[in-house]
This record gives structure tokens, C-alpha cells and sequence, in this order.
């Protein structure tokens, strides 16, 4: 589906099924270097079980026109015009990696746009490692070694996932290598920019879960579990044997994990 986001045309996914904005909706916000094709199984299960499912292209990335924006907080507030192009009042929003910033800082400068969080391999801080910020910002295929070398755990490099013929690092070169020169460089460098995690935490006033990895060395736990302490009755959920691309890696109980928490959170409690 193609909304018209701040003049630009923006992709988004609806999970197989029509978008209807009345539904509880759910935005999916992918991270560096990446689109919405990461949230392939997430996104089917929700829109096929009652919620209204948008899963982003971010300006410039996959299939988005527009340009890269800058910095995370500029992300942040392109959220709430997405939500209106879609005629979206209140939305939860799950994001990874960076893009589990976006929707943080997003819930904290709009917090009447953002219903809930689910925020997916994600710290208050996200330095790069210089060597990697150095390939990505040249576009040097050493960027795409580098990000599934460091983000994939045992899963990707032991060749255990469950469904028969996937390659996860393989896989994630691709995906790097068909966005556009400059992308993964310009969102490593907002990431590393970041720095305002632990004050935009306090300000979350909307039910918020966290997700973490065992094996995560890009975003590791004991990060997460501070930032989780910051927000106010943050939940939070920790993934064994499970490096930072969760949501494949360990892709059921990354859903498992959403839906148990997103329908507690709808119940109430």
C-alpha cells in the first residue's frame, strides 16, 4: 500500500490483508539498513487476528521515496504524519534496533499518538563500532560482513533455524545490499548520535514491553534492562540462545512473546 507521507510516497505492508483503520492498529519500524521485509511473520499473524497492521519503509529506505532523515527524533516526529496519512488517530508501535529509538522517542514527544511499545533489541545508546561506521559510510560490502557477523546469533551462524533452506546471514547481506548508496551509513550515524534514551524513557506514559537477546552484542541485555528501568511499568522479556535480529532468529517466540504481551496490555493488566 502507498500513503502519501509529507508529500513523499511512502510503502507500507498491511500483512496480507486490506488495512482498515478502525482496527487496533500496530506500526512496525525496521532498523539500520533495512525495510519492512524483516517483520514478514509478525506482521501476517496481527492483521489476521483483529489489528490493523503497518509495516514501514522509512523515508529513502526500501521501496520509500523521500529523502533520509537525519536523526532519530526527526524520525520520531515523521511518525505521527505517517499515522495521519493513514487516517490513524492512536496506534502501538513496535520497533527494532533503530527502530526501536524511533518509536521510544516518538512515544515520548507524541504521547497521545502512541497507545503501546514493543521495543525489540534496544538500549538507551547505540554506539557503532568505529570500523563498521568507517565501511558503511564508504558503502563498503565490509558493512554488510560486519552488521550479521556481530548481529546474528548461534542460529544464523550454526545453520539451526527452524524452517528448512533459510540462511540468515546470507539473507541479510542481500537485504542490505538492495537499499540505496548512503543508507546504511546515514542510519548507523543517527544511531550512534543518539543520546537521549534514558530521558525520553522517563517521559513513556503508554505500557511499554522490551525484548531482549541472550546473545545480543549489539544492543546486550544488561543495556536493555536499564533502559527498562527508566520507564515506568515496562515489562520486559528475554530470549535464550538469541542474537540481535530476534524476530528472525527466533521468529515464534519473538510472536509469541508480542502477542501475550500486547493482549495482556488489551485486557488491562
Amino acid at each position: 500500500m502507498k500513503l502519501q507521507v509529507r508529500g513523499a510516497e511512502t510503502f507500507v505492508t498491511t500483512g496480507g490483508r486490506p488495512f482498515v483503520p478502525e482496527q487496533p492498529t500496530i506500526v512496525f519500524v525496521h532498523g539500520a539498513g533495512m525495510n519492512r521485509i524483516v517483520w514478514y511473520l509478525q506482521t501476517r499473524y496481527f492483521a489476521h487476528h483483529g489489528h490493523a497492521v503497518l509495516a514501514v519503509d522509512l523515508p529513502g529506505h526500501g521501496r520509500s521515496q523521500g529523502t533520509l532523515l537525519g536523526s532519530v527524533q526527526e524520525l520520531a516526529d515523521w511518525i505521527p504524519a505517517l499515522l495521519d496519512s493513514a487516517g490513524v488517530p492512536k496506534a502501538t508501535l513496535a520497533g527494532h534496533s533503530m527502530g526501536s529509538l524511533i518509536a521510544l522517542e516518538s512515544a515520548a514527544r507524541h504521547p497521545d499518538r502512541v497507545s503501546k511499545l514493543a521495543l525489540l533489541g534496544v538500549t538507551s545508546k547505540m554506539p557503532v563500532p568505529p570500523d563498521l561506521l568507517k565501511a558503511a559510510n564508504a558503502d563498503d560490502p565490509l558493512a554488510y560482513d560486519l552488521m550479521m557477523a556481530w548481529g546474528t546469533g548461534p542460529v544464523g551462524h550454526f545453520g539451526r533455524h527452524p524452517v528448512p533452506g533459510i540462511s540468515l546471514i546470507p539473507g541479510g547481506r542481500n537485504l542490505l545490499r538492495m537499499e540505496n548508496s548512503g543508507v546504511l551509513g546515514n542510519d548507523l550515524g543517527l544511531c550512534n548520535d543518539y543520546q537521549s534514551g534514558i530521558e525520553s524513557a522517563t517521559k513513556v506514559s503508554c505500557p511499554t514491553l522490551i525484548v531482549m537477546a541472550s546473545e545480543d552484542k549489539m544492543t546486550p541485555p544488561k543495556q536493555g534492562e536499564k533502559l527498562a528501568a527508566a520507564i515506568p511499568n515496562a515489562k520486559t522479556h528475554l530470549i535464550q540462545d538469541c542474537g540481535h535480529m530476534m524476530m528472525l532468529e527466533k521468529s515464534d517466540e519473538c510472536l509469541k512473546t508480542l502477542k501475550a504481551h500486547l493482549n495482556c496490555f488489551e485486557n488491562g493488566s
